[in-house]
């Protein structure tokens, strides 16, 4: 009878949990179908909000905007971020340690302290450059925003990569070498296949992240407007139905790519364990 119970309980409390998770967004969705501007009342069934988010210009030139640095900003974050962590991989124990713990800082660190002192290095940057002939010295826009977006990206790659290289079997690597590769060749064959999956996840939350960031952004933006800096413009006055339906295609974009990915990373895990058995059959 507890168990039955107890069975119960856990199931309300996993529906009462992805209710409060996906509800809202799931209203959103319904709402960006809306015939009418208001969030209240379902007036009618439309797709007239889609087609005019294609035909505004400030929205779409944020979005481009937003994707341009999202993108080259997870590329870079992924390549630093791995290579820090295969040097932070190979120090010693105690300076593993220290690397790691001060790489938690940005992090931990509220996104408005972390805003306000990377605006400050580019305006301390910019007053050492106007001094200088050789230096461009109006950087604040695109180049500080994709720099800023670098910067806060690189932890999460570290703290995706960095266990994946701890289950790692180094005797794989070292087996490589025997076998004639040189270190660049075992790197790329043998390290870079099995750390893979964790790149392609740290890729995917430096994307995410990326897009979503609004208060880094804010500081570092200069004239250049993000996505997110565009909704909060518009939320002064009131938001369009337009954005409903700028975030819907977003949340389906980011779940279509989450899912491919999963199917990818379970097909590739059932191929190796097939492979494994019938080794093991042999």
């Amino acid at each position: 009878m507890k168990t039955k119970h107890l069975r119960l309980m856990q199931r309300v409390y996993i529906i009462l949990f992805f209710c409060f998770m996906y509800l809202p967004i799931a209203y959103m969705i319904v709402f960006s179908f809306n015939q009418s501007k208001g969030y209240s009342l379902f007036t009618g069934f439309t797709f007239k909000w889609y087609r005019s988010l294609f035909t505004n210009a400030s929205i779409l030139h944020a979005l481009w905007v937003s994707v341009e640095v999202a993108v080259l900003s997870a590329i870079i974050a992924t390549v630093l971020g791995t290579a820090a962590s295969l040097g932070i991989a190979s120090m010693s124990r105690k300076s593993r340690l220290l690397v790691t713990n001060i790489t938690y800082i940005p992090v931990v660190n509220p996104e408005i302290i972390t805003g306000i002192s990377l605006m400050l290095l580019f305006v301390a940057y910019q007053r050492f450059a106007t001094q200088s002939a050789w230096l461009p010295d109006n950087i604040m826009g695109l180049p500080t925003l994709l720099i800023a977006h670098i910067a806060f990206n690189v932890p999460y790659v570290i703290f995706n990569v960095s266990p994946k290289l701890k289950q790692l079997d180094i005797k794989l690597y070292e087996a490589a070498l025997d076998l004639g590769c040189d270190p660049r060749q075992a790197f790329f064959k043998v390290i870079l296949p099995e750390i893979s999956p964790a790149i392609l996840s740290a890729f995917l939350i430096c994307l995410t992240y990326s897009i979503d960031d609004f208060m880094i952004s804010y500081f570092n933006c200069g004239t250049v407007e993000t996505l997110p800096i565009a909704i909060y413009s518009m939320t002064r006055k009131k938001v369009s139905p337009e954005i409903y339906a700028l975030s819907t295609i977003m949340f389906v974009v980011i779940l279509s790519v989450i899912l491919v990915s999963n199917a990818m990373e379970s097909r590739s895990y059932r191929r190796d364990q097939k492979t494994l058995r019938k080794e093991g059959a042999r």
